[in-house]
């Protein structure tokens, strides 16, 4: 309860506060604000004549697919999969039909289909990139306060304001009472901070302003994100441009919706028990190695003893990949760009009956891309120590 009020007041007081900038944090949270500048959080949206070296995508000599000059870019978006294109026309952007694959070194043709997503369909924008602005359909999560009035920002990429809530009384006044901290919201405030931007879903309240949105306007860090957002739904069984059958994501930026799934989110884990957006050394900003992260919590899986243990578990050697927790829990299969995929996040093993009833991706096929699912039901039926209907 004391938890809820202070969520509450919290709400009420940063609503009533304005946004200053993340430089203005980092005077007092200088080691904090330097390690964050260094993350992809703050690195999403570049201008490429201030940064040259933000540019990922190869202009040195001709594509078909790439009908524009560096030169014409306004804003790069993207630096860990892919890398798109932002021009600048009115007060709006619009991006480029052509992407890089940072990973594949290649470029492919950018322009979500309609029927790809609920917004493509044509009564609420034309099949027409030039026609579809990066505003209301992008820019909401990659800056901080966008203004659907005079459609400006206040930051580009994800400031620290994003998280903590507008922070003039704050930098004013320092106090715990005038900024939002999401450790110490309730748990499921505090895993909205970061759904507000990680999950698929629609505003409820559309069209804003005469136009048509793709992120939760209204919503800020501390408030209750189901007051403006509401996560795409999925019927078990079916799949669609947001789910596979099991529900798990079909696509990146829906570790929401996965995680709300899971027993982790049940348990009253949040986005922040694994990573620490401030940045660390490890992969995807996590607070620990993977393995080490996962083991902290679930040590009877590895009990005190030799490490043969950990492969009674995984049934694979414990020093080969098999034997990585994420490989069976968080198998890549939330797409990114072209063969790029992105780890689930409902930390369920995907069985291979999955792929023989819906040509589903599944964990073990995940890895053992020159086997088929029937040979890796075969070999999980053989697993004694695991109830074979949990792997199907």
């Amino acid at each position: 309860m004391r938890r809820l009020f202070v969520a509450l007041l919290l709400s009420s007081s940063i609503h009533a506060a304005t946004y200053v900038g993340s430089q203005a944090c980092q005077t007092c949270h200088a080691s904090t604000y330097a390690s964050w500048q260094k993350t992809p959080m703050a690195n999403i949206v570049r201008d490429p004549k201030v940064h040259p070296e933000a540019v990922l995508g190869d202009f040195s000599k001709p594509n078909p697919l790439v009908t524009f000059k560096i030169s014409d870019v306004a804003f790069v978006y993207g630096s860990l999969w892919k890398q798109r294109y932002f021009y600048k026309k009115g007060d709006d952007y619009f991006a480029f039909p052509a992407q890089w694959d940072i990973q594949n070194k290649v470029w492919r043709a950018y322009h979500p289909a309609v029927g790809s997503d609920w917004w493509t369909d044509t009564k609420f924008y034309p099949d027409d990139m030039a026609q579809r602005p990066t505003g209301p359909l992008c820019d909401g999560c990659h800056s901080v306060s966008y203004n659907t009035t005079t459609h400006q920002v206040d930051e580009w990429n994800i400031g620290c304001e994003k998280c903590h809530g507008p922070g003039s009384d704050h930098v004013a006044a320092p106090s715990r009472a005038n900024i939002v901290n999401p450790a110490r919201l309730d748990t499921v405030r505090a895993t909205d901070v970061c759904m507000q931007c990680h999950s698929e879903g629609r505003p409820l309240k559309n069209p804003v302003e005469g136009r048509t949105y793709d992120w939760p306007v209204g919503y800020v860090a501390g408030g209750r994100l189901a007051d403006y957002w509401k996560l795409e739904e999925h019927k078990l069984g079916e799949k669609t441009f947001t789910h596979y059958p099991d529900g798990s994501a079909i696509k990146n930026r829906m570790q929401g919706n996965d995680f709300v799934q899971s027993q982790m989110y049940k348990r009253g884990l949040t986005c922040f028990t694994c990573h620490n957006v401030h940045g660390t050394d490890n992969y995807a900003n996590l607070i620990k190695p993977a393995d080490a992260l996962c083991i902290s919590c679930h040590n009877e899986k590895t009990p005190n003893g030799p490490a043969g243990d950990i492969a009674e578990h995984t049934h694979h050697a414990a020093s080969s990949a098999g034997s990585q927790c994420v490989e069976c829990h968080m198998p890549k299969v939330a797409n990114q760009v072209a063969n790029v995929n992105v780890r689930s996040h409902t930390f369920k093993i995907m069985p291979p009956l999955l792929t023989v009833q819906y040509n589903e991706p599944n964990s073990c096929n995940s890895c053992h891309k020159d086997k088929d699912a029937a040979w890796a039901q075969q070999n999980l039926d053989k697993w004694t120590n695991v109830s074979p209907w949990r792997m199907q």
